[in-house]
C-alpha cells in the first residue's frame, strides 16, 4: 500500500490518509492483522506532523476499522464483508453519501450516470 498525501488539496491531510487506508482495506491491499506504520514512521515518510497521522488513526479507530495499542501500533481489524454494518455507521455512510450525490447533481450529472459511475466503483472492491 503506497499512501501519498497532496498538501494543497481540498481534503485535510488526515482525511486524505485515513480515506487511502479505507479504500485499501476495501480493495483487499490490508486485511484484518495487518499492522499499519508507525505514527512516528508515516509521518517522517510523508513529511507531515506526527499529530496528523495520529488523528487519522484515531479517526480509523473510532471507525472500527483498526485496533491502536501502545505495543502493537495500529492494527487492521476489519476486512470488507466482516459482519454487517451496524445503523450508526450505515446513517454516517448515507450522510456522506448524499452530500457526494447533490454535488453530482448540482454539476449536472445525469442519474444514470451517476449509478453507473457508482456501480463501477462498487464493482472494483467486489472483483478482488
Amino acid at each position: 500500500m503506497l499512501l501519498t498525501v497532496e498538501p494543497d488539496g481540498d481534503d485535510p491531510i488526515y482525511q486524505q490518509l485515513r480515506d487511502q487506508i479505507v479504500v485499501a482495506i476495501a480493495a483487499g491491499e490490508l486485511a484484518p492483522g495487518d499492522v499499519l506504520p508507525t505514527t512516528r514512521q508515516l509521518a517522517a515518510d510523508l513529511g507531515i506532523n506526527m499529530h496528523t497521522v495520529n488523528k487519522a488513526y484515531d479517526r480509523l479507530r473510532a471507525e472500527g476499522l483498526v485496533r491502536l495499542g501502545r505495543r502493537t501500533g495500529a492494527v487492521v481489524v476489519r476486512g470488507p464483508g466482516d459482519g454487517p454494518a451496524v445503523a450508526e455507521d450505515v446513517a454516517d455512510w448515507e450522510r456522506r453519501a448524499r452530500t457526494l450525490l447533490a454535488e453530482a447533481f448540482v454539476k449536472g450529472m445525469p442519474p444514470p450516470e451517476v449509478l453507473e459511475r457508482c456501480q463501477a466503483l462498487l464493482d472494483e472492491f467486489s472483483s478482488r
